[in-house]
């Protein structure tokens, strides 16, 4: 179940990432206004990927938030091109073992 549920939230922080960026290109790059198409259909996806978890809204997005500190730091170091600290690093894998114990957590609460 841990497996299968950071893949959900890897899919989930990846759309609402999009859906966040795209937006920015427009406002802070001088992107085409068109990226609001797919920024608006990444953030639907995004709010439709929460609901397919098993547990309660609450625990969701707290779980959640581990993996998305990780992804978005993927997403600056691969997309962005911005190398990341010993830091960055090291925060991310504690948010994702928070992340990981709330997770073993549903099946007990």
């Amino acid at each position: 179940m841990i497996i299968k549920t950071t893949l959900l939230f890897f899919l989930t922080a990846l759309a609402e990432i999009i859906g966040c960026f795209l937006p920015w290109l427009w406002l802070k790059k001088g992107a085409s206004l068109f990226l609001l198409i797919p920024a608006a259909m990444s953030l639907a996806a995004f709010v439709w990927l929460l609901t397919l978890h098993p547990a309660a809204s609450g625990r969701v997005y707290a779980a959640y938030g581990g993996v998305y500190v990780m992804t978005a730091l993927l997403w600056l170091r691969f997309v962005e091109g911005i190398k990341l600290t010993v830091w960055d690093w090291t925060g991310a894998l504690i948010a994702c073992c928070g992340m990981v114990i709330m997770v073993i957590g549903w099946g007990r609460a």
